[in-house]
């Protein structure tokens, strides 16, 4: 069969058959070199390819279900396109991508829906790192398996270019349209199988620093400060799995303990909900079939009705694992086994409620002073850190809703790095760093003068204004649990050439989804 190379209308170059209809260049036509491409695409042979991994490959099963896809864009946090593919070439082409992004800012609310309808098109969109990743389409497709479609691409652009935002993408074009061809060919999903693109993707990520241990400036994923604290900087695990050039082929591999805290306090301090949702994230540079061992706390239990050891236990209601954990030594000594592809993939999810065997980091002490006749609010805030003396939290942000109208604001700050502004209708408070057992407070003064007061108070009460809260915290805990969960160990079968033994990076890190204080 004699194929012709053209350019359509994307400017992408593409193979066209004897049908004429237009195929995309890559991995479904180095497998297919012997069969003629006729009839479409469902109707091609399809290779079956090793499951498994964080981007193991999509069954034949969900393939079918998933049928095609018309369009795939990824889009800034401000609605630049960064990727365009256009993949049959039946929409209104790059315009579907501002009109997407008109109706998701145009909605109300802050938690848009994750399938839109327009016309007689579907979209289907995740937010992962501040981007948007979106697919569209004309059929009547399962939104679950686009969903899944989406993750899984997000999972492979980091793995390849390190990391996903808007900068490796920007830098990394040619690889992401290359990673497209291969995964997708005329809208129809091929594979999301690490193992078996590795083969055929040939661009080398464009990466903006090469990882240095020595580079310790920046306190963020490990909490690194010092040369001395021997840790990984924040940067560490943010570079291409697989790659070429030697300084990016070092065995090592990081595993996460990452805890999201959601609590919702009363305005006389009782706790109305507390949730904690949890994962153990691994990110390998090992070969492929290395087996490791990771060995969670041995008191750790799941249920209200198990007990392990003799103290009071590390409980949490739900556990799930990845599908290529192995559990055998799980129950008897908390041992978690697999053999874990390059890449990075969730090794075990886990949810408590209501529950905490620690008090919760933070607790806010407010007073509210308010003066009718001359419009003028005074806030007291005192912000106690509850951690261990050891523990330090990072990053804390109290944000604080006010009335309108506000005109000044005035402030007395305990420490001098402390900051606060007026932005947006609200009280920003930033605390760079809260050592624990400490206590941080300050006071805030601001003039509302059109701000009526209710009539059943004097000129003076301590009833808060209408407006007024409730506040919310946001921040970080490294090297900190809130659950209590810990990795006893990280254990390697690995077998190295010469005396390099890989290099192994654990850290425990919590922060805040959803921490609110009522007024």
């Amino acid at each position: 069969m004699s194929d012709s190379k053209a350019v359509d209308g994307s400017g992408r170059n593409s193979l066209t058959g004897p049908s004429g209809r237009w195929v995309s260049r890559g991995l479904s036509w180095l497998r297919r070199r012997k069969i003629a491409l006729k009839g479409p695409a469902h109707a091609r042979p399809f290779v079956p390819e090793p499951q498994g991994g964080a981007g193991q490959t999509l069954s034949s099963s969900l393939l079918s279900r998933t049928a095609m896809i018309s369009q795939f864009f990824i889009l800034s946090s401000k609605g630049d396109p960064l990727i365009y593919k256009d993949f049959r070439g039946d929409s209104g082409g790059r315009d579907v991508a501002e009109l997407f992004y008109r109706k998701l800012t145009g909605l109300p609310g802050d938690e848009s829906p994750v399938v839109m309808y327009h016309g007689d098109r579907h979209f289907i969109h995740i937010r992962h790192s501040g981007l948007y990743l979106v697919a569209t389409t004309s059929e009547n497709v399962s939104p679950f398996s686009l969903l899944e479609l989406l993750t899984r691409l997000a999972t492979l652009l980091g793995d390849y270019c390190g990391s996903l935002s808007e900068g490796t993408i920007s830098r990394n074009v040619a690889l992401v349209y290359e990673l497209l061809d291969e995964v997708l060919d005329y809208g129809y999903i091929q594979t999301t199988s690490m193992e078996m693109l590795r083969n055929f993707i040939q661009t080398e990520a464009v990466v903006s620093k090469p990882f240095s241990l020595f580079d310790l400036s920046s306190v963020g994923l490990f909490g690194a400060e010092t040369q001395q604290s021997k840790v990984a900087p924040s940067s560490a695990a943010s570079r291409p799995v697989l790659s070429s050039r030697s300084e990016s082929q070092k065995n090592e591999v990081f595993l996460d303990v990452v805890e999201r805290l959601s609590v919702l306090i009363a305005s006389n301090g009782s706790q109305l909900k507390v949730d904690v949702q949890g994962e153990i994230r691994l990110k390998s540079f090992l070969p492929g079939g290395s087996e490791m061992r990771i060995g969670l706390t041995e008191e750790f239990c799941v249920g209200k009705s198990e007990f392990r050891g003799y103290g009071p236990g590390i409980r949490v209601d739900e556990v799930s694992f990845h599908s290529s954990v192995n559990l055998d030594e799980f129950e008897s000594h908390r041992i978690l086994r697999l053999q874990p592809p390059q890449g990075e993939l969730i090794v075990m999810r886990y949810q408590l409620s209501d529950d905490l065997s620690s008090p919760l980091p933070f607790r806010l002490f407010p007073s509210v002073q308010w003066n009718r006749g001359s419009g003028r609010l005074q806030v007291y805030l005192k912000l106690r850190c509850d951690l261990p003396p050891k523990s330090q939290a990072l990053n804390v942000r109290l944000h604080l809703p006010l009335p309108r109208g506000v005109v000044s604001l005035s402030q007395e700050l305990s420490s001098p790095e402390q900051k606060a502004e007026l932005r947006e209708g609200a009280l920003h408070w930033d605390l760079p760093r809260v050592q624990g057992g400490s206590q941080l407070s300050g006071l805030f003064q601001m003039d509302i003068p059109s701000l009526p007061g209710p009539p059943s108070h004097g000129p003076s009460t301590t009833a808060p204004p209408l407006g007024l809260g409730p506040a919310s915290l946001s921040f970080e805990l490294p090297r900190h649990t809130c659950s209590g969960l810990q990795v006893r160990f990280l254990r390697l079968s690995f077998k190295p050439c010469g005396n390099i033994n890989p290099h192994k990076w654990v850290r425990h890190l919590s922060h805040s989804n959803a921490y609110v204080i009522r007024i």
